[in-house]
């Protein structure tokens, strides 16, 4: 069934309700947690937490913490924007968590050292830039297109922190949902109203292969929320709930079109979005 960005927006918020009251983690146990993470040494999930409220009041110590090291925030990651990964962390909607400046240094090509993080991975993913602050509004999907400036071709490079089958929802969110560091391909510029754009997000499909050719994951672009786009009004609404707008300049990484896989020393990996633009679209990165 096709989704539209309104009817995504009206399930989140049945999905967010009012926010519970976090029994948050001690700020020792948290800065414990982030000096384990930055040591790239895995951590262990943060005990006491029953909510996805308490999960988030442990993110946002852990990410004044993080930016000491990863530099200022510039934007937000959405995960768990597909049924198969909420059900996995036992919730019924995506979640958040902040980017740094870190995050998206690297470019095309880039070489990254296979022990990046505690718990390396990468995920084919993709990110937008917000042209204005109306993104707040935007419904439709061609309202979200008139508020963003650039769609660009993204390899997350998330840290899972500590083993996946320890990982819940509220540890997942505890551990800013991964955010580490990413590779970044040519911009797409959004001009005017987009054009086709948008079927063409819906239609594509994106493809992680690495250098033997052996493709590892191949989903469509409807994967994330049944369209890219449905993400950025969900995303506002969350924002929202904690006080927190979209501002012009931030990037947004939409969600994993693959599963987080474990990096191969020695192996490139590259994503491809076939069906995005009239030219192949791809971004790749080197893990030494």
């Amino acid at each position: 069934m096709r989704h539209t960005a309104a009817a995504v927006l009206g399930l989140a918020g049945l999905l967010l309700g009012t926010p519970a009251i976090a029994a948050c983690p001690p700020d020792a146990a948290v800065e414990a947690l982030a000096q384990r993470l930055l040591a790239d040494q895995p951590g262990e999930p943060l005990s006491g937490m029953t909510s996805l409220a308490d999960g988030q009041c442990a993110q946002d110590k852990l990410v004044a913490i993080l930016s000491r090291t990863l530099g200022r925030p510039v934007g937000y990651k959405v995960g768990l924007t597909n049924p198969t990964a909420q059900q996995r962390f036992g919730v019924s909607h995506p979640v958040t968590g902040t980017i740094f400046e870190a995050t998206v240094r690297a470019r095309d090509g880039a070489e990254v050292p296979a022990r990046f993080a505690a718990v390396p991975a990468v995920e084919a993913d993709l990110l937008v830039r917000v042209r204005d602050a109306g993104i707040n509004d935007a419904r439709t999907h061609a309202d979200v297109l008139r508020h963003i400036d650039q769609i660009i071709p993204f390899i997350e490079l998330p840290d899972l922190v500590m083993p996946p089958a320890r990982l819940d929802g509220p540890n997942l969110l505890a551990i800013n949902v991964g955010a580490r560091l990413g590779v970044l391909g040519a911009p797409i510029a959004v001009t005017g109203d987009g054009g086709d754009l948008a079927q063409r997000l819906g239609a594509m499909t994106v493809v992680m292969l690495d250098d033997t050719g052996k493709e590892l994951a191949r989903a469509p672009g409807t994967a994330l929320l049944g369209h890219p786009l449905n993400v950025l009004p969900w995303l506002a609404q969350d924002l929202a709930t904690r006080g927190r707008r979209l501002q012009p300049g931030d990037l947004v990484s939409l969600g994993g079109f693959s599963p987080a896989l474990p990096p191969e020393a020695g192996r490139t990996y590259t994503v491809r979005y076939e069906g995005l633009a009239a030219q192949p679209v791809s971004v790749s990165v080197r893990i030494r």
